[in-house]
């Protein structure tokens, strides 16, 4: 039986013969898609009843990847165990794959911070030959240069791109918009993807404003910012576990090792607090872009 057939079910499921919350059910249908798009993007065409358990911990390990949090972990297992739950239940499967899975430990280490040279040879790493080469290195770039979340990457829409002050308005945690500057090299990527590549791609309905796109015309999602970014540690050969965050994480960490203030990393990061006691300090737009040209690597 299909994916799509089976969520709808599971969906069915879950609302009329549990009685979940409308919250709670897209949260358990959400993580089971989650499954569907691990399995797409690593190739695995099997249907729900044939993915085993070591499929599941692949997956699992991916969402950690993904940088979630222990707790937000725990909950995508317990949505997955709740579908294979359901297909006991309905008889499709006898045994369950998940019976084995365990939850995440607490905790999470910081990740790995990468060099100066390490983010130039990513980088230059790119084959911007071609179309999906030049969003890339406009991606990277701008992950790098401004310190963006991942969500934050995908989420950015041409109407907030302001080319002629070097700044992006990037809508945050909590729907808080804040305006990060971005270096030139940035800039300079993104204007070539958007003049020369972008505009030869047949956009799909309601992305017309996102700027970084598929080959469909459908927006970018997190997981394959993820995935480019491992296949280019994997051809430069980086035995570092890295991520999206990792780009922000080293963005903060040089700008702070040259010089940079705190303060204004941590608004550019889009952070209300620098530690538990500090609150958010509100900082000028031109001593901002200023942190940037001096401190950080590629400015």
């Amino acid at each position: 039986m299909t994916w799509d057939i089976l969520i709808k079910q599971f969906k069915n499921y879950l609302q009329l013969e549990r009685s979940l919350s409308s919250n709670s059910v897209e949260a358990y249908v959400h993580d089971v898609v989650k499954l569907r798009e691990f399995l797409e993007i690593s190739n695995i065409k099997a249907a729900p009843e044939n993915i085993t358990t070591n499929q599941l911990r692949d997956f699992l390990k991916f969402v950690n990847e993904l940088g979630m949090t222990p707790h937000t972990q725990a909950r995508v297992l317990s949505g997955i165990k709740a579908f294979y739950k359901f297909l006991i239940l309905e008889e499709i499967i006898t045994e369950d794959p998940t019976a084995l899975l365990e939850a995440p430990k607490l905790g999470r280490k910081l990740p790995d911070t990468l060099s100066f040279e390490e983010i130039e040879k990513i980088l230059t790493a790119i084959d911007l030959s071609t179309p999906e080469g030049g969003r890339n290195r406009a991606m990277l770039e701008t992950l790098y240069s401004s310190g963006l979340r991942v969500s934050e990457l995908v989420e950015l829409r041409l109407s907030n791109l302001f080319f002629d002050i070097g700044f992006l308005k990037v809508l945050g945690k909590g729907n808080k918009e804040r305006l990060v500057p971005i270096g030139t090299d940035a800039l300079k990527y993104i204007r070539i993807y958007k003049e020369e590549i972008r505009v030869h791609i047949p956009v799909q309905k309601e992305f017309e404003n996102y700027v970084f796109l598929n080959r469909r015309g459908k927006k970018l999602s997190r997981v394959m910012v993820f995935k480019i970014i491992k296949e280019l540690a994997e051809k430069i050969g980086l035995k570092k576990s890295i991520s999206p965050h990792t780009f922000r994480h080293s963005f903060a960490t040089h700008l702070i090792e040259r010089g940079a203030d705190l303060r204004a990393v941590q608004e550019m990061l889009g952070h209300e607090s620098i530690t538990t006691t500090e609150i958010y300090t509100h900082l000028d737009r031109d001593y901002l872009k200023q942190i940037i040209t001096d401190y950080h690597p590629r400015s």
